[in-house]
C-alpha cells in the first residue's frame, strides 16, 4: 500500500493513515473485500507504533470502511450500490465548508476562488 506519512503535519498520524486509506477505498483502489495487511506489518513499515495504526483502522471500522475478523484480519467493508459516492460528497462538502470560511476571512469573492479553483483543478 502506497501510504505516506508526514511528521510534520498538525494532523495526528492516525488521522493521516485512516484519511488515506479511506481515499483509497472511495475511489476504488482497495475494493471491497480487499484485506489489509496486518497492523504490525503497517506499523513496521511506516515506522510507526502499533497503538496508531490500531487507532486508525478503528477509525476506518467505526465508519463502515472495513470489517475486522477475528483471527483472520480486517477486509474493505461492502458497500451499498452508490454508497461510496454519498461518502465521498459527503466529505468534499465538509472539507469545502471549512475551506470556504479561510477564504471568506481573506476576502477573497467567489469570482477569484472559482479562479482559483479553475488554475488548480
Amino acid at each position: 500500500m502506497d501510504i505516506v506519512i508526514s511528521n510534520t503535519s498538525d494532523k495526528p498520524i492516525y488521522r493521516q493513515l485512516s484519511e488515506q486509506l479511506r481515499s483509497k477505498i472511495i475511489n476504488g483502489e482497495l475494493a471491497e473485500g480487499f484485506c489489509l495487511p496486518p497492523i504490525r506489518s503497517v506499523a513496521l513499515e511506516l515506522g510507526v507504533s502499533v497503538i496508531t495504526v490500531k487507532k486508525a483502522w478503528e477509525e476506518l471500522e467505526r465508519d463502515g470502511y472495513i470489517k475486522s475478523y477475528i483471527g483472520k484480519g480486517c477486509f474493505v467493508a461492502p458497500h451499498k450500490m452508490g454508497e461510496l459516492t454519498s461518502k465521498r460528497y459527503a466529505l468534499a462538502e465538509k472539507k469545502a465548508a471549512a475551506d470556504m470560511e479561510y477564504y471568506k476571512s481573506l476576502g477573497l469573492s467567489k469570482e477569484e476562488l472559482i479562479n482559483l479553483i479553475e488554475k488548480y483543478y
